[in-house]
């Protein structure tokens, strides 16, 4: 099937989706994902996969209700990403708390570059709106989509939060370190597998993980920020969480701490991390 075929009938549907208001539109986003693309996709075995694989112990009840909650908010997300104005809106209006927010501030008076790291949790991109919105310099990382209209789409999407975005890869490495130097401030995230990452605990099992944030920070003397834009029980609005920096040390033991940081988070809201990215893929070097 060309290329051009899904994203016409995609554009078609996000076509539709745009004719409603913006919380309706999340909503419904919600439910589409939840119940129509996750079990057509095959995504809920993954997330009961990755749940017994943590959870064992947890009850099929309270399993098959953290699977519903987190397709919700991997739906939501995804047409929130795709709702700049209405995301930008919220990031507006979700209350800042945290001792790294303040230590941001410093860093900016300082011209010192900041690195911010997060998950995919909550709405990550909640952060990096909120920030720019707020006068920092934020420059983001992105995969490129294996189809290039998609592609193409979601750049221009993602884009209207803020610029820079740089391409995950060698060309976008080094755009983004430039950017850095000059102390910008550079949004990451470090929660999936990495293949030829640092075998890391992270909740409970070993997880492959990337150590390029912390050293970064420890080259560029840049502020490592742990962050996290935390979905409310209404489903729409937001806390912008931005704990206090992990001091330098090594880049093993900052990154194991990034890593705690999550584990955290995510135990204390379970349902609004990706439990269907395959987070741990056998956990030793080779997998």
């Amino acid at each position: 099937m060309s290329a051009l075929v899904p994203y016409v009938l995609f554009r078609a549907l996000t076509g539709l989706l745009n004719l409603l208001p913006y919380e309706i539109r999340v909503r419904l986003g919600g439910w589409v994902f939840a119940r129509v693309i996750v079990p057509l996709a095959g995504y809920r075995r993954r997330i009961e996969d990755n749940l017994r694989l943590i959870f064992p112990d947890m009850p099929a009840a309270r399993r098959d209700q953290v699977i519903a909650d987190t397709s919700r908010n991997i739906g939501r997300m995804a047409i929130e990403l795709l709702s700049p104005a209405g995301l930008r809106a919220r990031a507006l209006d979700a209350p800042i708390t945290g001792p790294g927010w303040e230590a941001m501030q410093q860093a900016r008076a300082e011209g010192r570059p900041i690195i911010l790291v997060s998950g995919h949790f909550g709405n990550y991109d909640v952060i990096r709106a909120g920030t720019i919105a707020r006068g920092f310099r934020v420059g983001g990382i992105y995969r490129a989509l294996n189809n290039p209209y998609f592609n193409a789409y979601y750049l221009r999407k993602i884009s209207a939060i803020g610029a820079p975005l740089f391409e995950r890869g060698r060309r976008g490495l080094g755009q983004m370190v430039r950017f850095l130097r000059e102390g910008g401030t550079v949004a990451m995230l470090i929660d999936q597998h990495m293949h030829r990452g640092e075998p890391l605990d992270f909740m409970g099992q070993t997880a492959l993980t990337a150590l390029s944030a912390a050293e970064m920070a420890l080259k560029y003397d840049a502020l490592l920020v742990p962050c996290y834009g935390i979905r409310r029980a209404d489903g729409l609005s937001f806390d912008a969480v931005f704990e206090a920096p992990i001091p330098h040390t090594t880049a093993v033991q900052m990154t194991q701490a990034l890593n705690d940081s999550l584990q955290a988070r995510v135990r204390q809201d379970i349902d609004q991390w990706f439990w269907i990215h395959r987070r741990w893929k056998g956990g030793t070097p080779d997998a």
